[in-house]
């Protein structure tokens, strides 16, 4: 009754005389970008220094695949101790148990703060500080010894620098997670005399994992360009794979332009990925739904979702 009749002392309003807005700025800066991105094409084209037969000819070169194996392999193993380790330490910051949660929280602080190629640099000189490892008893007998040098091989060193530093990222990721479902719906499952595991598994996780796979995929991606680092302690990745090769050759620009192809092309099919699962999890969300893969490869807006109409509209 109330919506009828502040609809009948609405004025209406004349738009006879309605012009589009014009948006000149708007015009003027399309026609710098398209004018910066002719020259762009036109450098590409017309300047030799880029080699293109050169890239052509190392693009699928054998040696290039080795390389990519490498850095995909390190980008799996690190992101499963990541998010294996980002579990246990993400239960520990929300632990009862203040032994637990200050020593997770120590954890993410010194993980988190400190850069990840110096952690790299360290567990592969770890020998210079334990010559000797030992697995035992603490303060006791020990069972297994062995060399320091002989047990961190580069791959182990990159595999613990990496995993270990993504541990701390996956932690927050999957805490700020948890955190963000409304614990009326805990205790209203528990009201309806479900059991904790189950409440997690059926209510908690499903609406988490919202908030947790979006971050999450962008973490894969950014561990996949975060392997290049490994090339310090000389482990061959994509990008040592490529440095070793122009060292000899010195063909650099051409054989940098291979590996960022390599990587643009893996970081694009781990987006579709990461789009479709966002996707799945997404269901049923009305707010902030995911952009679909062909929306951004089509470089669509994002829409607001639509308003209720009159008839939806409560009286």
């Amino acid at each position: 009754m109330t919506t009828a009749t502040e609809r009948r002392s609405t004025p209406e309003i004349d738009v006879a005389g309605a012009a589009r807005t014009r948006h000149p700025l708007r015009w003027v800066a399309s026609v710098v970008l398209l004018v910066l991105a002719a020259q762009l094409v036109n450098m590409l084209v017309t300047n030799g220094n880029f080699q293109w037969d050169v890239v052509g000819r190392y693009v699928n070169a054998q040696v290039i695949g080795t390389g990519i194996v490498t850095t995909l392999f390190l980008t799996v193993i690190a992101m499963a101790v990541g998010v294996v380790g980002g579990v246990l330490i993400a239960m520990g910051r929300l632990s009862e148990n203040p032994v637990a949660r200050v020593t997770s929280g120590l954890y993410v602080w010194f993980f988190r703060g400190t850069p990840v190629l110096v952690q790299l640099v360290l567990w592969y000189n770890l020998s210079a500080l334990m010559p000797r490892i030992s697995l035992g008893i603490p303060f006791g007998p020990s069972f297994v010894t062995g060399e320091t040098n002989q047990l961190i091989t580069p791959l182990l060193a990159a595999v613990l620098g990496l995993g270990l530093n993504e541990v701390a990222y996956m932690a927050e990721i999957i805490r700020g997670g948890l955190l963000s479902v409304d614990p009326g719906q805990t205790e209203a499952a528990s009201a309806l005399g479900m059991s904790r595991g189950r409440t997690f598994r059926k209510i908690v996780l499903p609406q988490a994992m919202r908030f947790i796979v979006p971050p999450t995929g962008s973490q894969v991606i950014s561990m996949l360009k975060a392997t290049s680092l490994v090339s310090v302690i000389a482990l061959a990745d994509l990008l040592y794979t490529v440095q070793s090769i122009y060292n000899r050759t010195f063909q650099t620009i051409p054989l940098l332009i291979v590996a960022c192809i390599w990587y643009l092309v893996i970081t694009s099919i781990l987006y579709i990925g990461q789009s479709f699962i966002e996707r799945h999890y997404a269901r049923g969300a009305t707010r902030n739904a995911p952009q679909s893969f062909w929306s951004f490869l089509l470089f669509r807006r994002r829409r607001p979702p639509a308003a209720p109409t009159s008839t939806e509209t409560p009286s």
